[in-house]
């Protein structure tokens, strides 16, 4: 569920793919194209990036969002998205009619809405007549901690695997020993991790301007490296080496991993 982690396994077009056709219970679609981390942007307000978003073969749009946390999945979050996707679809010139069916996906490491269900499916509704609004913008959360015998939970089950020999699905299994267990896959993820790193130091200098730049850079340096651990320890490494690594206490790296496992 590390969401820098699976933006690497969707790199391969496939694995999305695979994951949308158990989602969406149809093995006949097709993915034409994706783009991860899309800016989208909102000259009016506030812009935000997209996670995965998705084109398949029947015209329609998805946007996948992997989020550990409850507060990155509210209701509110999905409409924004959702918006965005319709906002930045048509061309100056087109008929609204043009606009495509759009599913705006949350996977979630715990059960948001909170009714104990492995999936919800929202979509607006006529209230007097209790029949559908057809605009075809849907909302969908994934809850990831029910991992039951059937393809949705074997799915969600791959989701939190550490190891690819544990992993239901041939084609996440394959991507996620790539990643893990070669030379190429571990030297793509040591230079995302440089990337998180000076990203996480930037955003870090910025968010700090208004307390001083000494403050803000130290900000940012902490945010980064306690990211890097994180994927560190996805990747099975030991307390003491992500330490020597990030350059941090053994204990501060201790503490942020019990953090994350208590969001499991």
């Amino acid at each position: 569920m590390n969401d820098v982690f699976m933006r690497n396994v969707f790199k391969k077009r496939e694995c999305t793919e695979y994951v949308l056709q158990v989602i969406m219970v149809n093995k006949n679609l097709k993915v034409l194209d994706q783009v991860l981390q899309k800016d989208y942007k909102n000259l009016q307000g506030r812009s935000a990036i997209l996670d995965c978003v998705v084109r398949d073969a029947d015209g329609r749009q998805f946007d996948v969002e992997i989020q550990q946390d409850t507060e990155g999945a509210s209701p509110k979050r999905a409409r924004y998205h959702s918006g965005l996707m319709d906002m930045n679809t048509l061309n100056a010139g087109q008929d609204f009619d043009e606009l495509p069916e759009t599913h705006m996906i949350f996977i979630t490491r715990n059960d948001v809405l909170g009714y104990g269900l492995p999936i919800y499916h929202i979509g607006r509704k006529i209230e007097e007549v209790g029949t559908d609004f057809k605009d075809e913008a849907y909302i969908i959360y994934v809850n990831s901690s029910c991992q039951d015998d059937t393809e949705l939970g074997r799915l969600m089950q791959d989701f939190h695997c550490r190891d690819a020999g544990g992993i239901y699905s041939k084609i996440l299994a394959e991507r996620v020993y790539e990643l893990k267990e070669t030379q190429e896959g571990v030297d793509h993820m040591c230079r995302e991790m440089d990337e998180i790193y000076n990203e996480g130091a930037k955003r870090g200098r910025d968010e700090g301007m208004a307390k001083g730049i000494a403050q803000g850079i130290e900000f940012g340096e902490l945010k980064a490296k306690k990211e890097t651990a994180l994927v560190l320890a996805e990747k099975g490494m030991s307390v003491s080496d992500i330490a020597d690594i990030v350059k941090v206490s053994e204990k501060l790296v201790q503490e942020w991993l019990s953090e994350n496992m208590s969001l499991v």
